[in-house]
């Protein structure tokens, strides 16, 4: 009686599945989770089933003679919003493109399911459609960020740093922070990097927030004295824009000794963006950022399409592999592309960071696997100076 009452009560849910036996394992699940459940056999009985009210659905890639490509294809075509899951017996590597074309398509995939299905990964799948994480704003959705604001914004400095710590995996103490961007918008409150950096690029002030940053960073870096024994690194992300300016390392320089930094406490994050838009004069910057002894790190690595080339050209002495591997470890191939990026990061005697750690199994992997540092939400989220300091001394100093 109680599983009856509460049918229903979380949204519809939409199966797609030609095997009724699958069909009647997640149709149960979703019912004991609180979720209409109407199924599919079809690409037709889809088009006939489907409304734009549905909060979840779960699409087979094999469907007899029509294929979940083609329903993905219908849905993109809806400007559907729901959760997708998506399921198959085949090849990984096809369903793992099919996440991503899903993902390009602008569809909300939730998750992977190979079959056969264990129920842990399908309870886990349901979970997200019942508690999705809140999004942050972005230009896209109404918040239109105007080119004055922008502007007045840069002028008045009104930008603030939330510092993530960075966690050697041997001994379980922050060894490091990173810098991260919030714009402290008057009216709106803190706004994230993705709402305004492009406005930032298309008006041509991105350096101009890289000096900021990088003069905020050194300023507050003293909360960070003496939290440590070993005194803690700041890493700091560069601009494209800013690997045009032969300057750059004097600069640096000369701002870090006004604050009492040492320059063998800042690393720079360079992304691949960063390194083709002016490449001479980006090795140029980067071969005197090492000589003064400024460490460099390669953001988001793995996410470009060059990453081999800025190993073989770049004196960084980091590399970060990007959360998107580090997040799909379990479900892909993401794990063996970890594995070897963090054998040939060592084989070059460089250190390798895993960003966007989210939980305690990802850790495991990553340790297993002899990766130095890991940093994200599974330790905290980017915080202000003060309270990282607090947050070290609850364990992790």
């Amino acid at each position: 009686m109680e599983q009856t009452e509460r049918r229903g009560l979380k949204g519809l849910a939409l199966v797609i599945d030609d095997d009724p036996d699958i069909r009647d394992f997640i149709s149960d699940a979703l019912d004991l989770a609180g979720f209409e459940c109407i199924v599919s056999s079809s690409l037709d009985e889809c088009m006939v089933n489907y409304t734009p009210t549905a909060r979840i659905i779960f699409i087979d890639l094999v469907l007899g003679s029509d294929d979940g490509v083609e329903v993905l294809r219908y849905l993109a075509n809806q400007e559907c919003k729901a959760g997708i899951a998506l399921i198959s017996g085949y090849d990984s590597r096809v369903l793992n493109t099919t996440e991503e074309l899903a993902s390009a398509m602008n569809l909300n995939v939730l998750g992977v399911l190979e079959k056969p299905i264990r129920l842990a990964q399908l309870d886990t799948i349901i979970q997200k459609a019942e508690f999705p994480t809140a999004t942050r704003r972005k230009e896209s959705e109404g918040d239109v960020i105007h080119e004055d604001e922008m502007r007045r914004a840069v002028a008045r400095d009104e930008f603030v740093l939330h510092y993530q710590p960075k966690i050697e995996m041997g001994t379980d103490r922050v060894v490091g922070v990173e810098a991260l961007v919030r714009w402290d918008y008057p009216q709106r409150g803190l706004i994230y990097p993705d709402a305004f950096i492009p406005s930032l690029e298309r008006l041509g002030l991105s350096d101009q927030l890289t000096w900021l940053t990088m003069n905020r960073g050194l300023v507050e870096y003293h909360h960070f004295n003496g939290v440590t024994d070993k005194a803690l690194t700041l890493s700091i992300n560069v601009s494209a824009y800013s690997l045009t300016d032969l300057g750059l390392p004097d600069k640096i320089t000369a701002l870090a000794a006004k604050h009492g930094v040492s320059p063998s406490l800042l690393i720079l994050e360079v992304t691949e963006s960063g390194l083709i838009r002016e490449f001479t004069k980006a090795l140029d910057i980067l071969a005197r950022l090492r000589l003064k002894s400024i460490r460099l790190s390669i953001d988001d690595f793995g996410s470009g399409y060059s990453m081999l080339q800025q190993l073989r050209r770049v004196p960084a002495n980091e590399i970060k592999i990007d959360k998107s591997f580090v997040q799909t470890m379990d479900q892909n191939d993401s794990a063996v592309i970890v594995r070897k990026t963090i054998e040939l990061g060592h084989e070059l005697n460089m250190s390798v960071v895993a960003e966007g750690v989210e939980t305690g199994d990802q850790l495991s992997r990553l340790k297993s696997f002899d990766c130095d540092i890991a940093q994200g939400y599974l330790f905290s989220k980017p915080l202000p100076a003060s309270a990282i300091v607090d947050w070290c001394r609850q364990g992790y100093a």
